[in-house]
C-alpha cells in the first residue's frame, strides 16, 4: 500500500515525529478508512528510507492512540475512530491554519479590526462562489 507521506530531513522535528503527524493526519481525516491494511515496519522503512526502529515507534505511539492496532501474524490496520475525534482533530487543522494567518496579519502590522474585515470578506466571497457553483450544476 502506498502512503502519501514525505520526510524531510533538513525540517527541525524528528523523522518519527513527522511520520507519526502525517499518518495520525490521514486516519482523522478520514483518508485511511477503518480495517485499513498499513505497510509493515520494513516496507515502510524502506520506502520512506527511514530505520525499522522509527518506523516501529510510529507504531507503537499510534497503536497506543487507539488509531491503529496489530494483528500478529496478520499485519497492521487502522483502527476504528470516533467521530468526535475526527472533528476534533479537523477543527484542529482548521484553527491552526487560522492561528498562522492572524499571526501573519499581526507581523505587517493589521489591527485586529482589519484581520476580522478580511476573514468576513473571505467567507462572504467563498459563500458566493459556493452558491453559484452549486447554481451552475443545474443549468
Amino acid at each position: 500500500m502506498w502512503l502519501p507521506v514525505k520526510i524531510d530531513e533538513r525540517r527541525p522535528e524528528p523523522l518519527y515525529h513527522q511520520i507519526e503527524s502525517q499518518l495520525r493526519g490521514l486516519i482523522l481525516g478520514g483518508q485511511l478508512q477503518e480495517g485499513a491494511a498499513l505497510p509493515s515496519i520494513r516496507e515502510l522503512a524502506n520506502f520512506l528510507r527511514c530505520s525499522a526502529i522509527t518506523i516501529r515507534r510510529v507504531y507503537q505511539d499510534l497503536e497506543s492512540e487507539g488509531l491503529i492496532r496489530t494483528r500478529q501474524g496478520a499485519g497492521t490496520f487502522v483502527a476504528g475512530v470516533e467521530r468526535a475525534d475526527r472533528d476534533r482533530h479537523r477543527l484542529g487543522k482548521a484553527a491552526e491554519a487560522l492561528e498562522q494567518a492572524v499571526d501573519a496579519g499581526l507581523q505587517l502590522r493589521c489591527t485586529l479590526a482589519e484581520i476580522e474585515a478580511l476573514f468576513r470578506d473571505l467567507i462572504r466571497d467563498r459563500k458566493q462562489s459556493t452558491a453559484q457553483e452549486g447554481g451552475n450544476s443545474h443549468s
